[in-house]
């Protein structure tokens, strides 16, 4: 009986280790250079040549504000995540399909390990920077894809305009 119950007991701590090593995940370096990939809404972009920065604050009422930002095709902007919450959270920038896909994925593995330049882990009462250039016209989105908060509504939208207007 007492083997059953450390086995339990070990089962139980694997568990949670998994389920909250999102926020111990490992993070690019900010000195490091940055693995550049074309994506439908844009591509990593230079810090030194931002030159705009936009906060979007979090907090545990899963909402971001603002919801929706707007700039322009050939911005390269700071998107700057202000955790002012008690738990982790997270900016994805992405298209609403893929953004739902990782959602999901997220749900089954909730300790999956991804860091890429399109999005920032934010521990409680901490920021992270996106540096992200919108070299596309179009309408995109941003999320949090911790477990839950994608489902609770912690989303927004971007509108790239087009370059002439």
């Amino acid at each position: 009986m007492k083997i059953i119950q450390f086995i339990a007991t070990c089962a139980l701590l694997v568990s949670t280790t998994s389920s909250f090593g999102h926020e111990n995940m490992p993070h690019h370096n900010a000195s490091a250079p940055v693995a550049k990939e074309q994506k439908d809404w844009g591509i990593a972009g230079d810090a030194q040549a931002v030159r705009r920065t936009i906060t979007l604050r979090m907090n545990d009422d899963m909402r971001f504000t603002p919801s929706h930002i707007e700039v322009r095709e050939g911005d390269t902007v700071r998107l700057r995540a202000e955790n002012r919450g008690k738990v982790l959270h997270e900016i994805v920038l992405g298209t609403q399909a893929e953004l739902a896909q990782h959602a999901q994925m997220m749900q089954k593995f909730p300790g999956m390990e991804h860091d890429e330049p399109h999005m920032a882990h934010v521990g409680a009462g901490r920021r992270g920077d996106i540096v992200w250039h919108f070299n596309r016209p179009g309408s995109f989105d941003f999320a949090c894809l911790i477990p839950g908060h994608y489902e609770a509504g912690m989303t927004g939208t971007i509108t790239v305009l087009p370059r002439n207007r």
